[in-house]
């Protein structure tokens, strides 16, 4: 089962999806909580070089809320990450797909809001 929402944005700049991929999730209800640049963090800690690579920590409030309210411990599988990573032709958004991550956790409610928030995703996805 694949395990991300995947898209890819050709001939952008990773500042550009940066930008156009926080945009679309906060119009589908997702704040941005974390901001990890990848690349910059390898370089400075390894001195590697590396395409860039972002992770974006997303969070419907409204959703983790229920998540959480149903199932105490899922904490441990949030935010929603959304990867920005510079690939061939362009840049690739990768987004959890919470359904396939929560599969361990024998909860009805909670696949039920998961299944919600793979709807929202998808379509923050598909609006970069």
């Amino acid at each position: 089962m694949p395990y991300t929402i995947d898209r890819l944005i050709p001939g952008a700049t990773l500042a550009e999806v940066d930008s156009r991929t926080r945009a679309a999730l906060a119009s589908h209800g997702f704040g941005v909580l974390a901001g990890i640049d990848v690349q910059a963090t390898m370089k400075k800690k390894l001195e590697a070089e590396m395409p860039g690579y972002r992770i974006l920590g997303a969070c419907n409030p409204a959703l983790a809320f229920r998540a959480i309210g149903v199932e105490p411990r899922v904490g441990a599988m949030l935010p929603c990450n959304v990867v920005l990573r510079e690939v061939a032709g362009g840049v690739e958004v990768s987004a959890i797909d919470p359904v396939a991550s929560m599969q361990a956790i024998d909860n009805a409610e909670l696949q039920a809001v998961a299944g919600h928030v793979r709807a929202l995703l998808a379509q923050a996805v598909q609006a970069v």
